[in-house]
């Protein structure tokens, strides 16, 4: 547990937890806690029961806000991607009048990359940290957005260039990840919306009208993972539609080839019958006149496919 006295966007670190109790004089201040850190800060800062259960648990938390009369609960899901499988993380803040207070169970990008926002920002209200905060964490989804279009591009050309059985594993694991973000998105959304649109004390009136911006970014990133869902399923039917056609092509192949034999057949199985009177059974340069004979004929039978683009 980290906690810091924030003043125009400069940290002080804070040894002693319970100074944190009395509001400062100017800014606020900052803890980035554990969940273990819970059971000192709960009696400290009178945090909600329900809102501490919530914390506690193992399971994925839904993102959500929750009003109490002393502080505000809020819980996001930032989200990771590292080509291979996204991951969220859930970021859960506890938000007073003189300070904030981020729990989470890994370590948040998001939280790292906030510090240099804030100093350049000034910031030194716990509104603001949390404006910029959510700021970041919407960003990272358009950022992550953008990379899974780059790979779903990739995905198109490979399998429209050379179709693998792999590319269907691929485009199913990642449909199932897009359908699955898409069902974080909504409530995240409107978490964002509450922030934007309901008075709520501890957010300043100014400041209510920036949410709107972010709204904004987050109704656009649902309907980005609404189109990829779509390209998913279009990529799918490239996929069957690039098998049938090598399939088709196959086939084709394998009739010509099968045509051009069996005139070949049929020479071999007439002078294959067991008759004395054979044309050129006797003779003898008579074998191999019929094998030069069999390699002409299939040597036109090729060329004619070939120019008929049947081979």
């Amino acid at each position: 547990m980290k906690a810091r006295l924030v003043q125009n966007g400069i940290f002080t670190v804070i040894e002693d937890i319970t100074q944190t109790i009395t509001p400062p004089d100017y800014g606020f201040y900052w803890i980035d806690a554990s969940v273990e850190d819970l059971e000192i800060l709960q009696p400290l800062f009178h945090l909600h029961d329900l809102a501490v259960e919530d914390c506690l648990m193992e399971e994925e938390q839904r993102p959500k806000i929750e009003i109490y009369d002393t502080h505000y609960f809020i819980v996001l899901n930032s989200i990771r991607f590292d080509d291979e499988e996204i991951f969220l993380r859930s970021l859960s803040i506890f938000l007073g009048k003189h300070y904030i207070i981020t729990v989470t169970r890994q370590k948040i990008n998001e939280i790292r990359a906030l510090k240099p926002v804030l100093w350049e920002e000034e910031v030194s209200a716990p509104d603001y940290f949390l404006y910029y905060l959510i700021d970041l964490v919407v960003d990272n989804y358009t950022n992550v957005a953008d990379r899974i279009e780059v790979k779903i591009e990739k995905l198109e050309e490979d399998i429209l260039m050379h179709t693998k059985k792999s590319h269907l594993n691929e485009i199913i694991g990642l449909r199932s990840e897009i359908l699955w973000l898409k069902k974080v998105l909504v409530p995240q959304r409107e978490v964002i919306a509450t922030l934007n649109r309901r008075e709520l004390k501890l957010i300043s009136h100014p400041l209510q009208k920036y949410f709107g911006d972010i709204y904004e970014n987050a109704i656009k990133i649902a309907e980005t993972f609404d189109t990829f869902r779509d390209l998913m399923g279009n990529l799918r039917e490239a996929y069957q539609s690039s098998l049938s056609n090598r399939a088709n092509e196959i086939m084709r192949v394998f009739t010509a080839l099968t045509t051009i034999f069996m005139p070949l057949t049929f020479i071999t199985g007439v002078y294959g019958m067991n008759f004395e009177y054979i044309p050129g059974l006797h003779w003898r340069y008579g074998g191999v006149a019929a094998v030069a004979f069999m390699i002409a004929v299939g040597i036109t039978m090729f060329i004619i496919f070939r120019k008929k683009d049947w081979l």
